[in-house]
């Protein structure tokens, strides 16, 4: 799957327009650092994992902010690919 966010909460990771490529999480490890597409609070983020203990994830965008922990089965997306807009 490909998405083009829209935003600048992930700047300097993924920018505004940019073309992602995302996998199932399922189908790779999830490591602090990633970039995934996760729901919380029933809103989907592309966002970063922060840190991972016990089966959750903390959640935040590139910016400093913190959306907080989700169950690591909230997140459905991991990129493996991000091109940047012209």
């Amino acid at each position: 799957m490909t998405i083009r966010p829209r935003g600048h909460s992930m700047r300097g990771k993924v920018n505004d327009g940019d073309l992602v490529t995302l996998v199932p999480a399922q189908e790779l490890p999830l490591e602090v650092g990633d970039v995934v597409l996760v729901r919380v609070a029933g809103k989907d983020y592309l966002h970063l994992i922060k840190a991972i203990s016990g089966g959750r994830c903390l959640i935040g965008n590139n910016r400093g902010g913190i959306n907080g922990w989700v169950g690591c089965q909230s997140i459905y997306g991991k990129a493996v690919d991000i091109r940047r807009s012209t």
